[in-house]
């Protein structure tokens, strides 16, 4: 179904990304054109249609730089150029263009924590004198200890193992150590150097003249460091509850927000404004609102949504922080389920323990895929009937689950090898999704293609195509729900009403007689007398007698 005219100018005036829905593309498992296994950029704007007509507003499209592709190409060598495996400059300009004219927006990705260890800043670093300017760009220390033999401090790399690594100085003796948070070819940036903030708004500058309509900003919370401490809470696990706690001295400085004070001008000196989103991994979600503001970023996205268990009172609750934390800033709450970085909410919900906590520990989990499906289709109409904007994984609406059962061999996540094989990392929820066809590649890429990473063989009957045009599947639900999303004027605002409900029973209202009922309990649930039921996750729909079924939500109006 058509939900924008053909044509429709964009990028749009301000504000659009308040209540807009971002379909997240990673670029390597979305569509491959040319057939080597790797999604591109071609294979991104044969599919743009899909999601015209799914009914998102925006695509948010993960680093497509030059890479070494240590990390999935967040190891960026060259910020103004296109990776050759993904395509052409020219390719990038054109699906900036193409996705304009379907009335959607484009949103890049940038990776301002750190550089790949290939760029030539580092490589100007590494041949460079302690003290020296190429040096000052990045976060070189002197070691502790003997000869400075030990690292400057006992800092964690969130890939597991230590956050320093020494090098050899020019003439081969043991040198200086630089900081990675993340892999050892991932060197931190040093963001107190100017030349870096004027670097990396002349690299907004570029892109927002290319066309984009934004950018997604990665790890936006790291930037500022705080040498002074010596120690940090947070588990070396990106997806651990601790990630962005308190008091992490790699986390949440007060000098950070200068820097996107910075980005904002840039941003806003666009005709017409284009918009900044930061990945902001904060202990609750005031603080996040702490980086939104009119000089801010516009948004960020909600972690705590994404981690929260699939129980009644801790979802009310993060939802009731979101939105009042958002009340005193000009800026919408975010809602997500699920990202490049997570375990896919299809799986989480079908363990026994369905929030976030330690990654090594929840792999071991088994799940019951038949139940966290039908609570992913309850959580997706929750998170839709929020008032907000909604952030969407490629997937998801395929009701994909993690791929757990990948080999050892073919997994690339960098946090495998750097944590001695205690995490499996993130590669489950990367592999290549499929579109059409019986047989792998599933329609990712020509026939007889081998995906990058291997697709499970029965991912034929989750395919777009399998699923499009039967009332039962996940898409049809994500397709009905984002055309209510978009038609309904209750929708619109930002109200939000509790009404009265069982404690595991979520019910809730909005504008225009609109609410929305999610059954979180084991037992069936009446919905009010009288109601019209538009929508309900559970393929059966209400009962006669109007009882929701149990993990199950449903939209109606009163």
């Amino acid at each position: 179904m058509m939900l924008r005219r053909q044509g429709e100018p964009s990028p749009g005036g301000p504000g659009w990304e308040r209540r807009a829905v971002v379909y997240e593309v990673y670029i390597r498992s979305f569509a491959d054109a040319n057939g080597d296994g790797i999604g591109d950029i071609a294979g991104i704007r044969s599919r743009l249609p899909y999601l015209r007509d799914l009914g998102v507003d925006a695509l948010w499209v993960t680093p497509w730089y030059p890479s070494p592709q240590v990390d999935g190409g967040y190891d960026v060598a060259d910020y103004r150029a296109i990776d050759p495996q993904f395509g052409t400059l020219g390719d990038a300009v054109g699906l900036i263009a193409d996705a304009h004219a379907l009335g959607l927006r484009v949103i890049a990705d940038i990776v301002p924590n750190h550089t790949s260890s290939a760029h030539p800043w580092f490589l100007e670093a590494l041949a460079a004198q302690p003290e020296s300017a190429a040096r000052s760009r990045y976060v070189f220390r002197d070691g502790r200890g003997a000869g400075g033999s030990e690292p400057p401090s006992d800092w964690l790399s969130i890939f597991g193992g230590p956050a320093w690594t020494r090098i050899h100085e020019a003439d081969g003796r043991p040198g200086q150590w630089y900081l990675h948070m993340f892999d050892a070819e991932q060197p931190d940036l040093e963001w107190s150097n100017l030349d870096v903030r004027a670097e990396f708004e002349d690299i907004l500058r570029t892109w927002f003249e290319r066309g984009v309509d934004g950018f997604r900003i990665d790890v936006a919370s790291s930037l500022v460091k705080d040498h002074g401490r010596p120690g940090q809470p947070h588990k070396a696990d990106p997806a651990s509850s601790a990630y962005g706690s308190v008091n992490d001295p790699l986390m949440n400085q007060p000098g950070v927000h200068e820097i996107y004070r910075g980005w904002r001008r840039v941003a806003d000196a666009q005709v017409p404004p284009r918009i900044l989103l930061g990945e902001v991994h904060a202990p609750n979600p005031a603080a996040v609102a702490g980086y939104l503001g009119a000089d801010e970023l516009h948004g960020a996205f909600n972690f705590h949504f994404l981690r929260c268990p699939w129980e009644a009172t801790a979802l009310r609750s993060v939802i009731d922080e979101t939105i009042a934390a958002h009340a005193s800033v000009p800026a919408s709450p975010t809602w997500v389920l699920s990202n490049h970085d997570e375990i896919r909410h299809v799986t989480r919900y079908g363990r026994s323990s369905t929030g976030i906590g330690d990654r090594s520990a929840d792999e071991r989990l088994a799940s019951d895929l038949k139940l966290g499906t039908r609570r992913a289709g309850a959580a997706a109409l929750l998170m839709l009937a929020l008032p907000g904007a909604v952030y969407l994984y490629q997937g998801e609406e395929l009701g994909l689950p993690e791929v757990a059962d990948l080999p050892d061999g073919v997994l690339r996540d960098p946090a495998w090898e750097r944590s001695g094989h205690a995490m499996r990392g993130r590669d489950g929820c990367r592999v290549p999704i499929p579109w059409s066809g019986k047989a792998i590649p599933f329609g990712f890429g020509p026939t007889g293609t081998a995906p990058w990473l291997p697709q499970p063989g029965d991912w034929g009957r989750r395919s777009v195509a399998a699923q499009s045009g039967d009332p039962r599947s996940m898409l049809e639900l994500y397709r009905r729900a984002l055309r209510i999303r978009h038609e309904h004027p209750g929708l619109a605002g930002d109200t939000i009403r509790w009404l009265t409900s069982p404690g595991d029973v979520l019910l809730f209202g909005r504008d225009a007689g609109f609410a929305c009922a999610v059954n979180l309990s084991a037992e069936p649930f009446p919905l009010p007398a009288g109601v019209d039921v538009l929508l309900c996750s559970d393929a059966a729909g209400p009962s006669g007698d109007r009882m929701l079924a149990a993990d199950a939500a449903a939209w109606f109006v009163r």
